[in-house]
Parts: C-alpha cells; structure tokens; sequence
C-alpha cells in the first residue's frame, strides 16, 4: 500500500505543479504585458519573436517554473509515505526534462537558460526538505 501512496503521491505532485506552472504562465502577462507581435500560445510563433522579449518578459516564466516545482514537490513530499525527499526530487527531475526540452525548443538568451536551470528546478527539492526538516525539529 506504501508503494500505491508514493505512486499516486508523484503523479499529484507533477500534476498540481504542472496546474500551478500553467496558471502563472497564462496569468502572468497581466503583471508584466509580453510585446505586441508575440504570441506565447504557438511555439513557432514564440520561436521567431522571441527576440522582442526584455530581460523583465522573463520574470514570469521563471517564476512559473520555480514555484511550480515548488508545489509539486511539496505535493509529492507531504503525500509520499516513505522516501519523501526522493520523491520530491523526482517531481523536480520530471520539471528539469521539461525545462531542458523547453531550452532546446526556444532560442531564450543563455542568461536565461542557466538562471533557469540552475535554480528553478533541483534547488526546489532542497528547499522542501529543509523546510519540513526544520519544521519537524521544532
């Protein structure tokens, strides 16, 4: 029964993470507008505007990512009922191969693929578990 919980643990941490990345990505451009002429609902379309983008245009996606992989780790993490902090790092390696598809799908500037990579994702699992840990401790 343990293995089933874990399982259905992974599967609601990537969905409700995937909910949450998809809901600040649709919402987002009513705090920072993208430029007129691009279109972030057809990847051909983004593939050949992005060079309109501003650094400020990457704000959002990056939140998307992080706080995305956030919740679907603590999703994972609370729900799993062993090995909770593995989970959750696979919920975030499952978030990373979508990020690393994305990077080779669009030409974003290297600024944005290192900053996104490197601390959007991974770090996110780090930050779950030391957040329960401290919780625990206290």
């Amino acid at each position: 029964m343990k293995i089933v919980m874990n399982v259905i643990a992974l599967i609601l941490g990537v969905i409700i993470g995937a909910a949450v990345n998809m809901l600040i990505v649709s919402n987002g451009s009513a705090l920072i507008p993208f430029p007129d002429g691009y279109d972030m609902t057809d990847m051909e379309s983004m593939k050949l505007t992005m060079n309109l983008l501003s650094p400020k245009n990457y704000i959002i996606p990056w939140l998307a990512h992080a706080v995305g992989t956030l919740v679907g780790a603590v999703v994972t993490f609370n729900l799993a009922k062993s090995n909770q902090f593995y989970l959750a790092l696979v919920v975030c390696i499952v978030f990373l191969t979508g990020g690393i598809m994305m990077v080779v799908a669009l030409p974003s500037p290297m600024w944005f693929n290192g900053l996104d990579l490197g601390l959007a994702y991974l770090p996110m699992a780090w930050i779950v578990q030391r957040f329960f840990s401290f919780r625990k401790e206290n």
